[in-house]
């Protein structure tokens, strides 16, 4: 990473401080205030040590000094923890706005984009690097306001008492922070790797975790446990890397605050042995040295928790990389409008010049021209890329689009997407049961429906032995673990009939089945594409033969649509595509319909 973008990104760090500074400023006010009691601390021991030992009062008079050193001491302690809240609440509200900025992208963006990456990569962006931000608005941030303001203050009063201490003072405090940012050099393109090892580690992991099974059929775990393992140790070494760093400047700091503190130690001990006669206004006295000397160590002290927290920016620094250039980075999303289309209405579709687009930009599907009336049954076939889930996609508002897509005659990116998804039904290939119990998953946060409508769901979908086997209580595990893919896809089946759909959309509902399996999802889905608009991503003959219309498409081009009698007499590209192996299913094969 080049110095202008580390400059770069610590200005958008910088920029995003405005969404907590009344705590920001609670916090510098605290730290303020905490250093002015160490000077009135500082003071009090100071003539408490000066009277008693060289002017010889009585120790009755310093009661109230006593008294006001226990006192300093307590608002000290109480402003330090006042301190370190402020601090944690403006960095947590930040952190959180970023979450939020995060995951109102990937809502935006939809599921096309998410999957461009493995799960275990936007794990580690949403939690690991946005957590990685907490030091740098919680400490650095705050510190690098008080390195100036506490050392500042500190000499407002040793300057007035000895020039010549404030002057060492004044001198070697640059020392500290030009050695950091020596020490520090290379720290955020450390920490960018290390987060780009993390997000690898954690995407591969996660990964073979969810196909551990495949892979043991396949006898290949102790390959890939291998592969996980130098993953791993790519990760420990780059980690190691970085706190080499961090304890190298800790230690360079430590170092040079020390060697300038006892240089004003060295100071105040040649000019009590005379040897040195310049720096006090008039006689130097107990009361001087020690108030001074009180204070200088306190004097490096926020330079060099500075240096400490400044591994901190190189941290952030390396974790705002990728998180900037997501939230920034700008791509063509499917944006929906505030129309929303009559209740109690069938769907119809019509597209004109419509193209599919990626987030970049890319045409994915089109342009096509095509119009599916009120409950029609329509099937899309295609070879594998043809652009069939493309176009469901851009119907279920995920995926942008030029030209033109109505439903009912409202433009598809006019309507309110909340609204307009409550009547879209919607079964995929694989469906996704989210870990949690039999009902959880059915209602899917639906707590309104009634208990009568969600046995009805479960009878149609032919999911009624799975509920009696295993009961409303079972709980599903990752991965839909604890159910067939039989199960799992009548489960799903289900809980899309519990939605008052208007439009369904199946891709390819049975492709994962045996026949037994799609037997009955298909005994459940038939009565449903008579009672609804339906799109149906198929390549099985038996269920293009039902369908009223089909679309073939190809290269995301439409080159043929109609019937079934219709294409396989005049096309044949369709009839190619029926001689697949995959295409013949319970007992119907190409050649019986010929």
């Amino acid at each position: 990473m080049d110095k202008s973008r580390q400059q770069e990104l610590t200005r958008w760090l910088r920029q995003h401080r405005s969404l907590a500074k009344p705590w920001s400023s609670l916090c510098i006010l605290s730290g303020a205030l905490s250093t002015l009691l160490l000077i009135a601390q500082a003071w009090l021991l100071a003539t408490i040590l000066h009277g008693v030992i060289i002017a010889q009062l009585p120790r009755d008079i310093f009661i109230w000094h006593f008294a006001g050193l226990l006192l300093v001491a307590l608002l000290r302690a109480i402003l330090s923890w006042a301190k370190e809240q402020f601090a944690f609440i403006g960095a947590t509200k930040i952190r959180k706005h970023f979450r939020q900025q995060v995951m109102h992208q990937l809502q935006a963006r939809g599921p096309l984009y998410i999957q461009q990456q493995p799960v275990g990569s936007w794990s580690s962006l949403l939690v690991e690097q946005i957590e990685h931000l907490h030091d740098f608005y919680a400490r650095f941030l705050p510190q690098s306001m008080l390195s100036g303001i506490q050392p500042l203050l500190i000499l407002l009063f040793v300057f007035p008492t000895n020039w010549a201490s404030g002057l060492i003072l004044l001198l070697t405090a640059p020392l500290i922070p030009l050695f950091m940012i020596l020490t520090g050099m290379g720290a955020a393109d450390a920490n960018r790797r290390n987060f780009q090892a993390l997000s690898r580690l954690s995407a591969h992991f996660l990964d073979r975790l969810q196909g551990l099974m495949t892979l043991r059929l396949f006898y290949r775990t102790k390959a890939e446990g291998e592969k996980i393992t130098l993953a791993s140790e790519d990760f420990r070494g780059r980690t190691m890397e970085v706190l080499r760093m961090a304890f190298l400047s800790s230690a360079v700091l430590e170092f040079f605050a020390s060697v300038s503190i006892a240089l004003v130690a060295v100071y105040f001990g040649f000019s009590y042995l005379d040897h040195l006669n310049f720096g006090d206004y008039g006689q130097l006295t107990l009361f001087s040295g020690l108030f001074v000397l009180l204070m200088a160590p306190d004097f490096y002290l926020p330079l060099r928790e500075l240096g400490a927290h400044y591994h901190a920016k190189a941290q952030a620094i390396g974790a705002a990389d990728s998180l900037q250039s997501f939230l920034d980075t700008d791509v063509i999303t499917a944006t929906g409008g505030d129309q929303k289309l009559a209740d109690n209405t069938d769907f119809t579709i019509e597209a004109n010049d419509c193209c599919v687009l990626a987030h970049d930009g890319k045409v994915l599907t089109g342009p096509l021209s095509f119009h599916i009336k009120s409950n029609q049954f329509v099937a899309i076939v295609g070879k594998t890329g043809s652009g069939k889930s493309s176009l469901l996609n851009a119907l279920l508002g995920f995926a942008p689009y030029t030209g033109s897509l109505k439903v009912n005659g409202l433009e598809l990116s006019s309507l309110d997407f909340t609204y307009y998804r409550q009547y879209v039904g919607w079964l995929a290939q694989n469906p996704r049961l989210l870990p949690g119990s039999l009902r959880a998953n059915l209602l899917l946060g639906h707590h309104d429906i009634s208990e009568e409508s969600l046995l009805m769901a479960v009878e149609q979908a032919g999911a009624s032995e799975i509920i009696k086997e295993k009961g409303w209580d079972y709980t599903i595990s990752e991965q839909s673990a604890g159910v067939s893919v039989g199960q799992a896809q009548r489960l799903a089946l289900a809980r899309t009939l519990l939605k008052p759909c208007r439009l369904l959309l199946l891709d390819e509902p049975t492709a994962s089945l045996d026949r037994i399996n799609e037997k009955k999802i298909l005994q459940a889905l038939t009565p449903l594409w008579r009672r609804h608009t339906t799109l149906l991503v198929t390549h099985r003959i038996d269920q293009l033969q039902q369908a009223d219309h089909i679309l073939l498409l190809q290269h995301g081009q439409l080159i043929a649509e109609g019937n079934y009698a219709e294409l396989h007499k005049n096309n044949e590209t369709f009839r190619a595509l029926l001689a697949q192996p995959d295409a013949a299913v319970s007992g119907i094969a190409e050649s019986e319909y010929a």
